[in-house]
């Protein structure tokens, strides 16, 4: 399964950049590549970098990925539960009060990056452990129609844009 294949009726257009700026790869694929080169972005930043804000009201390097696992983790969540054939409209969430609220400044970066492995890790096997059907169940999430196959790759381009806005904003 690619990219390309997911269509614009399994996601809310809100995603369309995300599924659209990752082309024609693999699920799985792109898991695993886009962790490593995020990894490999982020890893020997000095702590100055780590908590430096581009501008006032933007987020650290530091919060930007705890962002990172916390989407993860809901919309691995979300997966789960479509997988599952749980109808349960499922809510949003608002983003900026998660980073508000995540301590990820006092933390240690490798903890932060642990943390991260560890989540991606988790996530893969959770989509390995998909059959075909599984990843075209639809659920509701946030008001919009939201395929099993979309949330993994809104995962992955999800990360893709953030590191492009580190390499531009950031480096």
């Amino acid at each position: 399964m690619t990219a390309h294949q997911i269509g614009e009726n399994e996601y809310n257009p809100y995603y369309k950049i995300y599924i659209e700026d990752l082309g024609n790869v693999e699920l799985i694929e792109i898991l695993n590549t886009s962790f490593e080169d995020f990894l490999n972005t982020v890893k020997n930043l000095p702590e100055q970098k780590l908590t430096y804000r581009y501008a006032e009201d933007k987020w650290t390097i530091k919060e930007l990925i705890q962002h990172l696992i916390d989407t993860e983790r809901i919309m691995s969540y979300r997966a789960l539960r479509f997988s599952r054939n749980d109808t349960t409209e499922l809510s949003g969430f608002d983003e900026n009060w998660y980073v508000t609220n995540s301590n990820a400044n006092d933390r240690e970066i490798v903890a932060i990056l642990e943390e991260f492995n560890n989540l991606r890790k988790t996530t893969i096997s959770l989509f390995k452990s998909f059959s075909n059907e599984m990843l075209t169940i639809s659920g509701l999430a946030n008001g919009s129609e939201m395929s099993v196959r979309a949330l993994g790759f809104i995962i992955a381009g999800h990360q893709l844009h953030h590191l492009k806005v580190i390499k531009e904003k950031y480096l």
